[in-house]
């Protein structure tokens, strides 16, 4: 678990993916890696056309098929080898030591498994080259990479602004105080301000909870505010977010809660397809 990987692909948000991939390696002070991986589906490296024999078909035409797909699977790994070089001279220009290159001709998810031992945190786009333009869209594999790939995972926005303060949502359970652990045990963060953000009502449990968060937080030299709000889930911290010019929000990636169900129910699938600023996923 040393490096930071970038997953690059031919969307618009890779620019952001690069900026970000960049500022997280200076951060950890962790090399980086940018990965293009084509996918086998659209781009077969080989094409079985055996068994599209029928009426009117001819061995020469079938070959043909084959020899323009396996033409069609070179030209693109030519094009996704550009996009990393290009990738690389940006996180250079952005202050990033000379990352590695990595291409794989396969799934996205098997090769982020395969790959996993070697990632410290993976920076990934909320969108994908193959997903929609509309606003509040959400890339059709990141749910799959979450579930998946067992790491901290930042999920960028469309365009990079430098993190300056961070909101952590915070519901007291177990595992909220250890994505506190986790986040004031990272060098991601440090000497940024912290929100500490809780929905609910304000009793003296939940403050008690919170409370215990912010001393975890600020004995590892954080400046923390830390704040019980009410509310809906996702508005109260899109109003919070908004008020105090939040451009980072940290989240636990596992857990039943309303704040901590990643993509297994709808409450947090509906935060990070509405969230403008990038989402750190911490586990």
């Amino acid at each position: 678990m040393t490096h930071v990987m970038a997953c690059i692909d031919n969307s618009q948000s890779s620019l952001a993916v690069c900026d970000y991939a960049a500022w997280a390696s200076q951060q950890l002070n962790a090399p980086l890696t940018l990965l293009h991986v084509l996918d086998e589906e659209k781009y077969p490296a080989s094409a079985d056309l055996s068994g599209n024999i029928g009426l009117g078909s001819r061995e020469h035409l079938l070959e043909e098929l084959a020899t323009l797909d396996a033409q069609r699977a070179r030209l693109a790994l030519e094009q996704g080898q550009h996009m990393l070089e290009k990738a690389r001279e940006r996180t250079v220009i952005c202050g990033a030591a000379f990352p590695e290159l990595k291409q794989r001709h396969g799934h996205l998810i098997e090769s982020l498994v395969d790959l996993q031992d070697d990632i410290r945190l993976l920076v990934i786009g909320r969108v994908g080259e193959d997903s929609t333009r509309r606003v509040h869209s959400l890339g059709s594999q990141i749910e799959a990479v979450v579930r998946t790939i067992h790491r901290p995972i930042l999920i960028t926005s469309s365009s990079y602004k430098k993190p300056e303060k961070v909101m952590l949502a915070f519901d007291g359970s177990p595992t909220a105080h250890k994505t506190v652990e986790l986040l004031a045990a990272s060098q991601l963060c440090k000497n940024l301000p912290i929100h500490l953000v809780m929905v609910g009502a304000d009793s003296e449990g939940n403050r008690e909870a919170l409370e215990k968060a912010q001393s975890t937080l600020m004995s590892a030299g954080f400046v923390v505010q830390a704040q019980i709000v009410k509310g809906e889930v996702e508005a109260a911290l899109h109003v919070y977010q908004a008020e105090h010019g939040i451009d980072l929000l940290v989240m636990g990636a596992y857990g039943h809660s309303r704040i901590r169900q990643f993509l297994v129910g709808s409450t947090t699938t509906t935060m990070l397809r509405t969230a403008t600023m990038p989402v750190l996923l911490l586990r």
